[in-house]
């Protein structure tokens, strides 16, 4: 039986500045960069991986590294499970999103929105899900940790509890883990 762990990239700079990071590649900040190191010890002293899977944008890759260090793995990426797309949104900050009444500020209303400009709806992150749900069971390894970002996380957490089209309202905090057996 797969033991799998969900978490939630560190503080990033987009955090941090209460920017809208979307796809775009914000570092984690300094206080950022010591919570993945913690997170990492934490895990060793709880938990055995055997794989460590990540978003490719650079947050989710700074949060990864030390945890797969920490276990003498390699940080591997896929693609399925990046942030949310938002496209003319990605990079403003919330404030900036205030004024823009384009903007969907209703959380409960995203499931079919798609923002202007290339955005990805939540319906549409769920589809994109749906083909990584499928090759978690064929996966190798029994205890694997995916490194991902809150949008997504909301997505998966709706998809495990089967609760589509409806979705958690509230976002995973930063270094928040899910654990799933």
């Amino acid at each position: 039986m797969k033991t799998l762990y969900f978490i939630r990239h560190a503080q990033s700079e987009a955090n941090r500045q209460d920017i809208l990071a979307s796809r775009q590649d914000f570092p984690l900040t300094e206080q950022g960069g010591a919570e993945a190191k913690a997170i990492a010890s934490e895990f060793r002293q709880i938990a055995e991986l055997d794989r460590v899977i990540c978003s490719p944008l650079l947050r989710a890759q700074q949060t990864a590294a030390p945890i797969a260090e920490a276990f003498g793995l390699d940080v591997e990426t896929d693609e399925r499970i990046t942030e949310q797309e938002l496209g003319v949104f990605s990079g403003m900050t919330y404030a900036e999103l205030d004024e823009r009444p384009d903007y969907m500020h209703d959380r409960t209303q995203r499931w079919e929105w798609i923002p202007e400009g290339g955005g990805e709806s939540y319906e549409m992150i769920a589809q994109r899900l749906e083909p990584f749900f499928q090759t978690l069971e064929t996966l190798e390894g029994d205890n694997i940790l995916f490194v991902t970002h809150a949008v997504t996380l909301r997505m998966i957490k709706a998809t495990l509890e089967q609760t589509l089209p409806d979705y958690p309202q509230e976002i995973a905090k930063n270094g928040e883990v899910w654990k799933i057996n």
